[in-house]
């Protein structure tokens, strides 16, 4: 594994890395103070690190000069902070290297449907900064690809992000800390189990508003006393039922109608332009189980 992985891969041991949302108007128009105020009250709340312009944060559907807006106010914080890259028109090896001069620590690289290895290896020899790959559920990832990957130099690690397939992500899990790479969840509704199942860090969209109910399983599991974990677990398993349902792209409206209610966001920019039009009784729900 190259140095930079290494050292990336034991920096977020443990870490609670949320996957920002990116605040935007109905018509798609991004205030950088309202980002740079709604990631700083993230690290605030308790997150670790940062994932900025991945699903949640709707990087592939973003210009240039926004993407390069929003990673440096993410820099300015202080934590790690990782940049997705592919997923849309633009070169993931362009969006991997502004990353790197902007001072990112790594990138999350989209799942693709050509050949991943070479897409990770174009991606390496762009930037050289340390990559975490990403098997999602629209796109699994077969295990002898995974394996590939996980002997790649500059992969730090994989997330994991199944959605209801528990072998699978057993399966991801276990390879990832057989090749020395950090193991990070992404499951938010398997979020407690696949702890169990030896993930070592958290990346999840659940953590993009509500933080405290995600740092508290964390937390319990490091405590090791299993009255609390389950009953934290509760709590964010109430939580992702309301919000990570179908259909399940409104995930990320879901959660911005969350940040606003925290007051995380202006009312003006919790807005998804991206995802499904959902009914306004949703919202309810989801504060209810946030209450």
């Amino acid at each position: 594994m190259d140095i930079a992985a290494r050292n990336l891969r034991d920096r977020l041991g443990g870490a609670l890395i949320a996957a920002a949302a990116t605040p935007m108007t109905a018509s798609g128009e991004v205030d950088l103070d309202v980002v740079s105020r709604y990631l700083s009250g993230l690290v605030l709340d308790g997150v670790t690190g940062l994932a900025v312009l991945a699903h949640t944060g709707r990087g592939p559907y973003l210009d240039p000069d926004v993407r390069a807006g929003v990673i440096e106010r993410a820099v300015a914080l202080g934590v790690p902070v990782l940049v997705g890259v592919g997923g849309g028109a633009e070169d993931p090896a362009a969006q991997a290297r502004v990353a790197a001069e902007l001072g990112a620590d790594g990138v999350l690289v989209f799942p693709s449907d050509g050949d991943r290895v070479a897409l990770h290896e174009q991606v390496w020899r762009a930037a050289r900064l340390p990559m975490i790959a990403f098997d999602l559920y629209t796109r699994p990832c077969p295990a002898g690809t995974l394996r590939e990957l996980l002997a790649h130099p500059g992969v730090a690690g994989l997330k994991t992000a199944l959605l209801s397939d528990a072998m699978g992500c057993q399966r991801a899990i276990a390879l990832t800390r057989e090749a020395g790479r950090l193991a990070i969840t992404g499951e938010d509704r398997m979020f407690g189990p696949s702890l169990l199942w030896g993930a070592e860090a958290a990346l999840v969209g659940i953590a993009a508003a509500g933080v405290g109910v995600t740092a508290a399983v964390l937390e319990a599991f490091a405590g090791k006393e299993l009255r609390v974990f389950e009953e934290a677990s509760g709590r964010l398993d109430r939580l992702a039922r309301a919000t990570f349902t179908e259909p399940m792209e409104g995930y990320v409206q879901r959660m911005l109608w969350l940040a606003a209610a925290e007051g995380r966001v202006p009312g003006t920019h919790a807005h998804d332009p991206y995802g499904p039009s959902l009914p306004e009784e949703e919202r309810a729900v989801v504060l209810a189980a946030f209450g």
